[in-house]
């Protein structure tokens, strides 16, 4: 497939993914990503996973400013590793948090933390994370700060919140770094002596929970994760081609419309300036056609454009009727009164061709196609999205200014 100037170097990180990807798939290894909001404890949950400090803990918000994996050591967890990411919803933060979707959308298994009940916000993250088709945990930390029974209404809102997306057995509360103890002691004399006694990570559940899925699922996950990535990465990669044919498409049909704008103002006799508006026309849709890498012929191009006038004509016909109004005025004034009408009617056949243009590039992203409804429904649908005024105005200004550079250099 050939691609638009400059689409190859900006496809160099999605390459990059692909061959990590590829790599994984080949040595069978999963990724699991916790994800969440900042400062909900998704470093100590995975350093409580692994067992040693790997992941940066810090009071600080946003401590985490890029993604970190490391490997989960244990013998029965071989080739499984965990990703840290930066949290969500942080001031400022947009491109960190955009690397949190982008390292949870390429996990085989994700870990959404919270520390507290689940909000608007969260529930949209989490409901978006499912629709990759990713399995995912919901883990509510800091279980520690919590009474049993404060715990129990927190669990079962969270659940209540999450019902019909996530299953109520995932989700789970966990303390990955829970707070010491405090422990007052009072002696016999009445004094009392205050100490801390630290508690034990509880991420019991959690870690049974993680063997449940990997003993079930584990062989295919990865693979899952993989055909699902490589459908995302072709549906975000066909769209960014397209999005870079339309913006070249885009300014190659002003290109064409300022130069029909030219034609038409400066000539005087009305059946050359249907001849040349007509040629400009075809010249441009054909160009278009090689921009989408669907090349039309000549006779195509004169065919499709035929279509388009028949439609817009219907749909338009006072617009049209002024430009054969003004190309009329020329003759009966004998092309005295082209400096008063030549502006007017080059932004009439500038704006005619930009529509010819716009609904062209749409026949041609949709694959030469019109799709349901035809070409009066594309046609339609263009001449609603345009400010006909705003192109009018732009038109006569932009060939008022060629106009005047051309007399005086004339």
């Amino acid at each position: 497939m050939r691609l638009p100037a400059g689409i190859r170097e900006s496809l160099v990180h999605d390459y990059a993914a692909v061959e990590a990807m590829l790599d994984k798939l080949q040595h069978g290894h999963l990724h699991i990503a916790a994800f969440g909001r900042v400062s909900t404890g998704k470093s100590s949950l995975l350093n409580a996973l692994i067992g040693e400090e790997k992941f940066t803990v810090s009071p600080l918000h946003g401590e985490t400013r890029q993604s970190a994996m490391a490997p989960w050591s244990e013998i029965e967890a071989g080739g499984v590793f965990l990703i840290d990411t930066p949290g969500l919803d942080e001031a400022g933060g947009e491109d960190r948090e955009a690397l949190a979707k982008e390292v949870a959308n390429r996990s085989d298994l994700v870990i959404f933390v919270l520390d507290g009940d689940i909000t608007e916000s969260e529930c949209q993250a989490l409901k978006t994370l499912l629709e990759q088709g990713r399995p995912v945990i919901v883990a509510l930390n800091k279980r520690d700060l919590y009474t049993q029974d404060e715990l129990d209404v927190l669990l079962q809102s969270v659940r209540e919140k999450t019902a019909g997306v996530v299953q109520s057995s995932d989700v789970l509360a966990v303390a990955a770094q829970p707070r010491p103890q405090t422990v007052v002691e009072i002696d016999d004399t009445g004094n009392e002596t205050v100490t801390s006694r630290e508690r034990d990570v509880d991420i019991g559940q959690l870690k049974v929970r993680l063997w449940d899925i990997f003993e079930a699922e584990g062989k295919t996950l990865a693979a899952l994760n993989a055909s699902l990535f490589a459908a995302d990465l072709s549906d975000q990669v066909g769209k960014r081609i397209l999005n870079a044919r339309r913006e070249l498409g885009d300014k190659m049909v002003r290109t064409y419309c300022i130069a029909k704008g030219i034609a038409v103002a400066f000539n005087p006799v009305p059946v050359a300036d249907l001849f040349a508006a007509a040629f400009i026309d075809v010249g441009m849709v054909m160009h278009l056609s090689r921009v989408y890498d669907l090349p039309i012929s000549k006779n195509e191009a004169g065919s499709l454009i035929r279509v388009i006038v028949a439609e817009a004509a219907a749909l338009m016909g006072t617009v049209w009727a002024l430009h054969f109004l003004s190309s009329a005025l020329k003759v009966g004034t004998l092309g005295l009164s082209t400096i008063l009408t030549a502006g007017a009617q080059g932004a009439i056949a500038y704006y005619s061709t930009y529509v010819v243009g716009q609904v062209a590039a749409e026949y041609l992203a949709e694959g030469k196609s019109w799709g349901e409804g035809g070409p009066k429904r594309v046609v339609q649908e263009i001449l609603d999205s345009l400010d006909k005024e705003t192109v009018l105005r732009d038109a006569r200004r932009e060939i008022r200014a060629r106009l005047g550079m051309s007399t005086a250099s004339g």
